[in-house]
């Protein structure tokens, strides 16, 4: 199953962006919000590194900026229509570049797959004594909603580390 990420890209991507991407999933299952910061930091991250990750492939940089913003106009549009929340619309647009987009339909797989993972371990933890780990969390104690950015953000890394195992 090969992506069209590069392995050199995803190799170059997954070691700035999997803390980032374990401080977004504990913050929101603590406090169910995405700081701002972490946002800042994923965009930095791309901003940065992508110049190393992709050295041939400039055009495919700049489109990873314009997925940034395009990505943030349908999140806010999203989260004015009260479809998901602000920082799950913000963390999705400083992810967008991070994704090849010929692997968008294996990504839509994936995510869908560990969003089903997340949120079954999330409601197993919350009705069980593993809850006692974190008895503070916000997300436990929220009803029917779910700390997406638990699901987003391992969507990301579990993404990146097919892409060094099956990229190009």
């Amino acid at each position: 199953m090969p992506f069209d990420i590069t392995s050199w890209a995803a190799a170059w991507f997954l070691p700035f962006v999997l803390p980032v991407c374990a401080w977004v999933i504990w913050s929101d299952l603590r406090a169910m919000r995405i700081p701002n910061t972490s946002v800042m930091t994923l965009t930095g991250i791309y901003l940065v590194v992508g110049l190393i990750a992709m050295p041939s492939l400039w055009p495919a940089y700049v489109m990873g900026l314009a997925a940034i913003v395009i990505v943030l106009i349908f999140g806010i549009i999203a989260n004015a229509a009260g479809l998901m929340g602000a920082g799950d619309s913000k963390f999705l647009a400083a992810a967008a570049p991070f994704i090849h987009p010929g692997d968008a339909r294996i990504l839509m797989f994936i995510f869908a797959a560990n969003l089903l993972a997340c949120f079954v371990t999330h409601r197993i933890a919350k009705y069980t004594p593993l809850r006692r780990m974190a008895p503070d969390w916000d997300s436990w104690d929220k009803g029917r909603k779910f700390p997406m950015g638990f699901a987003l953000g391992s969507t990301l890394v579990m993404y990146l580390a097919f892409g060094i195992l099956w990229g190009q």
